[in-house]
Protein backbone atom coordinates (compact mmCIF):
# COMPACT_ATOMS: atom_id res chain seq x y z
CA UNK A 1 0.00 0.00 0.00
CA UNK A 2 1.52 3.46 -1.27
CA UNK A 3 -0.31 6.45 0.97
CA UNK A 4 0.05 9.99 -0.71
CA UNK A 5 1.14 12.83 1.85
CA UNK A 6 2.33 16.17 1.75
CA UNK A 7 3.73 19.36 2.55
CA UNK A 8 0.28 20.98 2.89
CA UNK A 9 2.01 24.07 3.92
CA UNK A 10 2.76 25.24 0.61
CA UNK A 11 -0.78 25.33 -0.29
CA UNK A 12 -1.16 28.18 2.02
CA UNK A 13 -0.35 28.98 5.57
CA UNK A 14 -3.89 28.63 7.06
CA UNK A 15 -4.08 24.61 8.31
CA UNK A 16 -8.00 25.39 7.65
CA UNK A 17 -7.17 25.74 3.67
CA UNK A 18 -4.88 23.21 4.00
CA UNK A 19 -7.38 20.52 4.92
CA UNK A 20 -9.35 21.79 2.75
CA UNK A 21 -7.43 21.43 -0.18
CA UNK A 22 -6.24 17.89 0.92
CA UNK A 23 -10.14 16.82 0.95
CA UNK A 24 -10.68 18.01 -2.18
CA UNK A 25 -8.09 16.31 -3.59
CA UNK A 26 -8.63 12.95 -1.65
CA UNK A 27 -5.69 12.99 0.70
CA UNK A 28 -5.78 12.34 4.53
CA UNK A 29 -2.61 12.59 5.62
CA UNK A 30 -0.15 15.77 6.18
CA UNK A 31 3.69 16.02 6.93
CA UNK A 32 3.20 18.67 9.39
CA UNK A 33 6.47 21.31 9.13
CA UNK A 34 4.41 24.85 9.39
CA UNK A 35 1.11 26.68 10.02
CA UNK A 36 0.61 30.55 10.22
CA UNK A 37 4.08 31.22 9.49
CA UNK A 38 5.50 28.88 12.16
CA UNK A 39 7.68 25.97 12.63
CA UNK A 40 5.93 23.56 14.00
CA UNK A 41 8.52 23.18 16.45
CA UNK A 42 7.61 26.48 17.48
CA UNK A 43 4.48 26.88 17.96
CA UNK A 44 2.84 27.45 21.39
CA UNK A 45 1.16 24.34 23.53
CA UNK A 46 -2.35 26.45 22.67
CA UNK A 47 -1.38 26.80 19.36
CA UNK A 48 -0.30 22.76 19.27
CA UNK A 49 -3.73 22.10 20.27
CA UNK A 50 -5.35 24.69 17.99
CA UNK A 51 -3.89 22.97 14.90
CA UNK A 52 -4.56 19.13 16.80
CA UNK A 53 -8.92 20.53 17.31
CA UNK A 54 -8.58 21.63 12.92
CA UNK A 55 -6.72 18.10 11.86
CA UNK A 56 -8.75 16.04 13.93
CA UNK A 57 -12.27 17.56 12.69
CA UNK A 58 -10.86 17.37 9.33
CA UNK A 59 -9.65 13.57 9.73
CA UNK A 60 -6.16 14.80 8.69
CA UNK A 61 -3.47 12.58 9.95
CA UNK A 62 -0.01 13.71 10.18
CA UNK A 63 2.05 11.53 8.43
CA UNK A 64 5.41 13.07 9.66
CA UNK A 65 6.57 15.99 11.74
CA UNK A 66 8.66 17.98 9.04
CA UNK A 67 11.19 19.48 11.60
CA UNK A 68 14.35 21.02 10.80
CA UNK A 69 16.45 19.01 13.30
CA UNK A 70 19.80 19.07 11.97
CA UNK A 71 19.29 22.26 9.79
CA UNK A 72 22.11 24.17 11.33
CA UNK A 73 25.77 24.73 10.87
CA UNK A 74 27.94 21.94 12.60
CA UNK A 75 29.99 24.57 14.19
CA UNK A 76 26.85 26.25 16.03
CA UNK A 77 26.08 24.95 19.59
CA UNK A 78 24.41 21.66 20.02
CA UNK A 79 23.12 21.21 23.68
CA UNK A 80 20.23 24.11 22.40
CA UNK A 81 19.60 21.72 19.23
CA UNK A 82 19.11 18.44 21.38
CA UNK A 83 16.86 20.18 23.41
CA UNK A 84 15.02 20.93 20.42
CA UNK A 85 14.99 17.56 19.45
CA UNK A 86 13.73 16.31 23.08
CA UNK A 87 10.72 19.02 22.13
CA UNK A 88 10.23 17.77 18.92
CA UNK A 89 9.55 14.03 20.04
CA UNK A 90 7.12 15.84 22.66
CA UNK A 91 5.29 16.88 19.55
CA UNK A 92 5.37 13.52 17.52
CA UNK A 93 3.80 12.22 21.06
CA UNK A 94 0.96 14.71 20.96
CA UNK A 95 0.16 14.49 17.53
CA UNK A 96 0.90 10.67 17.59
CA UNK A 97 2.94 10.93 15.16
CA UNK A 98 6.09 7.83 14.89
CA UNK A 99 8.38 9.72 12.32
CA UNK A 100 10.39 13.14 12.49
CA UNK A 101 12.09 14.60 9.39
CA UNK A 102 15.83 15.51 10.40
CA UNK A 103 18.93 16.79 8.55
CA UNK A 104 22.62 16.32 9.25
CA UNK A 105 24.13 19.94 9.93
CA UNK A 106 25.32 22.27 7.47
CA UNK A 107 29.13 22.26 6.48
CA UNK A 108 31.18 25.06 6.41
CA UNK A 109 31.21 26.32 2.76
CA UNK A 110 34.58 25.44 1.14
CA UNK A 111 35.71 22.87 4.09
CA UNK A 112 36.06 18.97 3.53
CA UNK A 113 32.49 16.98 4.62
CA UNK A 114 35.22 14.34 6.23
CA UNK A 115 36.56 17.08 8.58
CA UNK A 116 33.14 16.65 10.76
CA UNK A 117 32.22 13.44 10.22
CA UNK A 118 32.77 12.54 13.64
CA UNK A 119 31.02 15.21 15.30
CA UNK A 120 27.79 14.62 12.81
CA UNK A 121 27.81 11.06 13.99
CA UNK A 122 27.91 12.01 18.12
CA UNK A 123 25.17 14.56 17.50
CA UNK A 124 23.22 12.42 15.26
CA UNK A 125 23.51 9.31 17.68
CA UNK A 126 22.54 11.49 20.43
CA UNK A 127 19.59 12.83 18.80
CA UNK A 128 18.67 9.07 17.62
CA UNK A 129 18.77 7.83 21.01
CA UNK A 130 16.13 10.65 22.20
CA UNK A 131 13.78 9.66 19.69
CA UNK A 132 14.37 5.59 20.34
CA UNK A 133 13.39 5.83 23.91
CA UNK A 134 10.37 7.30 22.74
CA UNK A 135 10.05 4.78 19.86
CA UNK A 136 9.95 7.26 17.40
CA UNK A 137 11.57 7.02 14.07
CA UNK A 138 13.80 10.33 12.61
CA UNK A 139 13.98 10.41 8.99
CA UNK A 140 17.05 11.85 7.20
CA UNK A 141 16.22 14.09 3.87
CA UNK A 142 19.43 14.20 1.65
CA UNK A 143 19.54 18.17 1.64
CA UNK A 144 22.17 19.77 -0.10
CA UNK A 145 24.99 21.02 1.70
CA UNK A 146 24.54 19.04 4.50
CA UNK A 147 26.67 16.06 5.52
CA UNK A 148 24.35 13.97 3.92
CA UNK A 149 23.79 15.92 0.69
CA UNK A 150 25.15 12.80 -1.71
CA UNK A 151 24.70 8.83 -1.47
CA UNK A 152 28.04 7.71 -0.04
CA UNK A 153 27.64 9.78 3.20
CA UNK A 154 23.80 9.09 3.70
CA UNK A 155 24.67 5.83 3.12
CA UNK A 156 27.64 6.11 6.19
CA UNK A 157 25.37 7.67 8.88
CA UNK A 158 22.55 5.23 8.30
CA UNK A 159 24.84 1.92 8.16
CA UNK A 160 27.45 3.59 11.23
CA UNK A 161 24.91 4.74 13.19
CA UNK A 162 22.85 1.20 12.20
CA UNK A 163 19.14 2.01 14.27
CA UNK A 164 15.62 1.08 13.44
CA UNK A 165 14.72 4.65 14.65
CA UNK A 166 17.78 6.08 11.97
CA UNK A 167 16.11 5.76 8.58
CA UNK A 168 16.08 7.57 5.28
CA UNK A 169 13.69 9.81 3.34
CA UNK A 170 14.44 9.43 -0.29
CA UNK A 171 14.34 13.07 -2.45
CA UNK A 172 15.61 12.94 -6.00
CA UNK A 173 15.16 16.36 -6.58
CA UNK A 174 17.42 17.37 -3.54
CA UNK A 175 19.93 14.64 -5.18
CA UNK A 176 20.05 15.86 -8.95
CA UNK A 177 20.77 19.35 -7.00
CA UNK A 178 23.68 18.09 -6.10
CA UNK A 179 24.50 16.47 -9.21
CA UNK A 180 23.69 12.77 -8.36
CA UNK A 181 21.43 10.36 -10.66
CA UNK A 182 18.70 9.57 -8.02
CA UNK A 183 18.64 5.91 -9.81
CA UNK A 184 22.46 4.91 -10.97
CA UNK A 185 23.88 6.46 -8.22
CA UNK A 186 22.08 7.09 -5.02
CA UNK A 187 18.97 4.00 -4.91
CA UNK A 188 21.88 0.73 -5.08
CA UNK A 189 23.86 2.59 -1.68
CA UNK A 190 20.67 3.77 0.22
CA UNK A 191 17.66 1.34 -0.65
CA UNK A 192 17.81 -0.61 2.49
CA UNK A 193 17.85 2.39 4.13
CA UNK A 194 14.74 4.20 2.83
CA UNK A 195 11.49 3.81 4.47
CA UNK A 196 9.85 7.06 3.16
CA UNK A 197 9.56 9.03 -0.38
CA UNK A 198 9.64 13.10 -1.16
CA UNK A 199 8.20 13.38 -3.96
CA UNK A 200 9.29 16.34 -6.05
CA UNK A 201 11.87 16.70 -9.39
CA UNK A 202 14.50 18.42 -10.49
CA UNK A 203 16.60 19.76 -13.80
CA UNK A 204 20.20 19.23 -13.54
CA UNK A 205 22.10 22.05 -12.50
CA UNK A 206 24.23 23.46 -15.87
CA UNK A 207 26.95 25.86 -14.07
CA UNK A 208 27.49 27.49 -10.75
CA UNK A 209 25.04 29.62 -10.42
CA UNK A 210 22.28 27.39 -11.64
CA UNK A 211 20.22 25.79 -8.16
CA UNK A 212 18.61 22.91 -10.80
CA UNK A 213 15.09 24.31 -11.23
CA UNK A 214 12.33 22.06 -9.45
CA UNK A 215 9.55 20.61 -11.49
CA UNK A 216 7.03 17.94 -11.19
CA UNK A 217 7.52 14.44 -10.35
CA UNK A 218 8.70 12.57 -14.17
CA UNK A 219 9.23 16.07 -15.52
CA UNK A 220 13.12 16.51 -14.60
CA UNK A 221 16.14 14.55 -14.33
CA UNK A 222 14.99 12.41 -11.23
CA UNK A 223 14.61 8.86 -12.91
CA UNK A 224 10.85 8.84 -10.99
CA UNK A 225 9.76 6.56 -13.51
CA UNK A 226 12.77 4.05 -12.24
CA UNK A 227 12.40 4.64 -9.16
CA UNK A 228 8.89 3.88 -8.69
CA UNK A 229 9.55 0.75 -10.37
CA UNK A 230 11.92 -0.23 -8.30
CA UNK A 231 9.67 0.54 -5.33
CA UNK A 232 7.08 -1.36 -6.51
CA UNK A 233 9.36 -4.67 -7.59
CA UNK A 234 11.12 -4.32 -3.77
CA UNK A 235 7.48 -4.67 -2.26
CA UNK A 236 7.32 -0.73 -0.81
CA UNK A 237 4.69 -0.30 1.36
CA UNK A 238 4.94 3.77 2.96
CA UNK A 239 4.16 7.05 2.41
CA UNK A 240 4.85 9.34 -0.63
CA UNK A 241 4.73 12.73 0.20
CA UNK A 242 4.60 15.70 -2.44
CA UNK A 243 6.56 18.78 -1.17
CA UNK A 244 5.90 20.17 -4.82
CA UNK A 245 8.79 23.55 -4.81
CA UNK A 246 6.63 25.18 -6.75
CA UNK A 247 7.15 28.79 -5.57
CA UNK A 248 8.95 30.51 -4.13
CA UNK A 249 11.54 29.40 -1.85
CA UNK A 250 10.62 30.41 2.09
CA UNK A 251 12.68 29.52 5.77
CA UNK A 252 9.31 26.67 5.50
CA UNK A 253 9.91 25.21 2.31
CA UNK A 254 8.23 26.99 -0.51
CA UNK A 255 4.69 28.69 -0.94
CA UNK A 256 3.95 26.86 -4.39
CA UNK A 257 0.15 27.57 -4.05
CA UNK A 258 -2.95 25.80 -4.22
CA UNK A 259 -2.84 25.59 -8.07
CA UNK A 260 0.83 24.27 -8.51
CA UNK A 261 0.37 21.90 -5.66
CA UNK A 262 -2.45 20.83 -7.23
CA UNK A 263 -1.06 20.52 -10.14
CA UNK A 264 2.10 18.60 -8.93
CA UNK A 265 -0.28 16.30 -7.18
CA UNK A 266 -1.45 15.34 -10.47
CA UNK A 267 1.70 14.75 -12.15
CA UNK A 268 2.53 12.16 -9.26
CA UNK A 269 -0.62 10.62 -9.74
CA UNK A 270 0.12 10.24 -13.41
CA UNK A 271 3.56 8.79 -12.59
CA UNK A 272 1.88 5.76 -9.98
CA UNK A 273 -0.37 5.02 -12.48
CA UNK A 274 1.76 4.48 -15.52
CA UNK A 275 3.08 1.72 -13.08
CA UNK A 276 -0.17 0.43 -12.27
CA UNK A 277 -0.67 1.79 -8.29
CA UNK A 278 -3.40 3.21 -7.04
CA UNK A 279 -2.21 5.11 -3.94
CA UNK A 280 -4.76 5.12 -0.67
Amino acid sequence: MWTMTGFADEIDPDPQVQTRVLHELGLRHLELRSVWGTKVLDLTDEQLRAVKDILDTAGITPSCIGSDLGKISITEPFAPHLQRARHAVEVAGFFGVSRIRVFSFFIPDGEPASRYREEVLARTRAMVQVAAEAGVTLLHENEKDIYGDVPSRVADLLSTIDSPYYRAAFDPANYVQCHVRPMDEAWPLVSEYTDYIHCKDARFPVDATDLGEVVPCGQGDGQWRGLLAALKDSGYSGYFSLEPHLGELTAFGAVSGRENWSRAYRALLSLLAEVGVEPS
